[in-house]
């Protein structure tokens, strides 16, 4: 488990903050991914099958029928981030709940793709009325959210559709209050489970209250 140096960079230009701490990740959390992404595949001709959770191994080429090499299928992704204003839209009841919540504690959207695509996915955001922080990395989060947490005893909760970056958050911060929330509930079954100590919500409606209450809000 190591730091990314960029996303300490962008950490480090934030201003000091001694509330409750939410860091939100953003694909199928704030911003729909699962949804849209195969509808982009679609106009370039490609087809996502999705038998696990894993993007690289489900795009198929729809004229050959062929699995696309996983190069290419990187080089969609990044178009897709690229012009990810005209695809995805706002997860039902993020908005609000983070409105909300920001009348009393501090609110970090934490995404993870490449650093190039910050400006890009920050103008998205700001263009949906989001104006929170928005930090990327292209390593675990869980360093990162204990950077954000600094030195101040102060409660923190994170929210992720990965169960992989639930984990890193509780490796590196185990007093933190962990949610896994996904746009598609049915995708549920093509992830391992949680990590014991997890909530698990359905739906942004169910998170906020018991958002509110981890942060004691």
């Amino acid at each position: 488990m190591s730091d990314d140096p960029e996303t300490l960079r962008q950490i480090e230009e934030l201003s000091h903050d001694d509330r409750p701490l939410l860091v939100l990740d953003v694909d199928d959390v704030v911003l729909e991914f699962i949804g849209p992404f195969p509808r982009f595949l679609q106009s370039q001709g490609f087809e996502l099958r999705l038998e696990t959770f894993r993007i690289h191994g489900s795009v198929f080429d729809v004229a050959t029928g062929k699995a696309v090499e996983r190069e290419q299928v990187s080089a969609l992704i990044d178009a897709f981030f690229l012009g990810q204003s005209e695809w995805q839209t706002l997860t039902e009841g993020a908005a609000e709940a983070m409105a909300g919540i920001a009348r009393r504690a501090e609110i970090v959207m934490l995404t993870a793709m490449p650093h190039r695509h910050r400006d890009t996915r920050r103008a998205h955001l700001e263009s949906l009325g989001l104006t929170y922080p928005l930090l990327t990395t292209e390593m675990a989060k869980g360093p990162a959210i204990k950077r954000l947490r600094g030195e101040i005893d102060r409660p923190v909760a994170f929210v992720d559709d990965l169960p992989r970056n639930l984990v890193s958050a509780q490796e590196s911060v185990p007093d933190s209050h962990l949610f896994h929330l996904m746009a598609d509930n049915t995708l549920r079954d093509l992830l391992p489970p949680p990590p014991e100590g997890v909530t698990v919500v359905e739906n942004w409606r169910e998170a906020t209250p018991k958002i509110e209450a981890a942060l004691g809000i």
